[in-house]
């Protein structure tokens, strides 16, 4: 059967995308943020998942206002990303894992879950920059595990309310451990907590709430 090894968050922006491609590891600005993150590469490379599941929010590549799916999970063999406008440089594909995306995906519409399954999906930094932070030099990380992204809506409203984007979780969760096969997987959740991008509160974080976020989700 599947196992669970664990769940990771990070952020998601692109200009860390941009960062990595610059190599600005050593850089004053961005050396405090990538210095958090060979920990986990120790825990990753000890523990070495088969699977990755990247539960992310898109940003208009694969979808845009006019048709916002609340949950998509890809179902392809493989996942390429395009530039957004950002400068991002495009990269070679990750590969995916159809076979278990549909699983996961007729379990969670039996689970009653309405799931936009989609056979091509182009990826974002949403999915490509944890990517890249987790496993360096992604897609080309002989220990990177096969990729299944998750799109939540979290843009055009109405969005899933909390108690929905939960009771997703624990779904999701029943799914993965249903698998036969004996897998391990590792679940990403990446994203912003307290950030506007627009409007008259754009820029502001409210550490406060972030740092109760993050123990809630401790």
């Amino acid at each position: 059967m599947a196992q669970i090894l664990g769940g990771i968050t990070t952020s998601h922006i692109p200009a860390v995308g941009n960062a990595i491609a610059n190599k600005a590891f050593e850089d004053p600005y961005w050396k405090p943020f990538f210095d958090g993150y060979p920990p986990i590469h120790k825990w990753l490379a000890a523990n070495k998942p088969d699977v990755v599941i990247n539960i992310y929010n898109d940003h208009g590549l694969g979808f845009f206002l006019d048709k916002m799916p609340t949950f998509a999970i890809g179902a392809a063999h493989e996942y390429r990303n395009e530039d957004e406008g950002w400068g991002i440089p495009k990269l070679d594909p990750f590969p995916g894992d159809a076979k278990i995306s549909w699983h996961i995906i007729e379990e969670m519409v039996a689970a009653e879950f309405d799931i936009t399954s989609c056979q091509e999906l182009a990826v974002d930094h949403g999915f490509v920059v944890p990517m890249q932070l987790f496993w360096p030099g992604a897609p080309h990380n002989a220990d990177m595990p096969r990729a299944i992204p998750i799109s939540a809506n979290t843009v055009q409203h109405p969005i899933p309310t909390l108690k929905r984007a939960l009771d997703f979780g624990k779904a999701l969760r029943k799914a993965i451990l249903s698998y036969p096969a004996d897998i391990k997987v590792v679940v990403l959740g990446t994203g912003g907590l307290s950030h506007q991008l627009d409007g008259e509160r754009a820029g502001f974080i409210n550490k406060e709430f972030d740092r109760m976020c993050m123990d809630k989700i401790v």
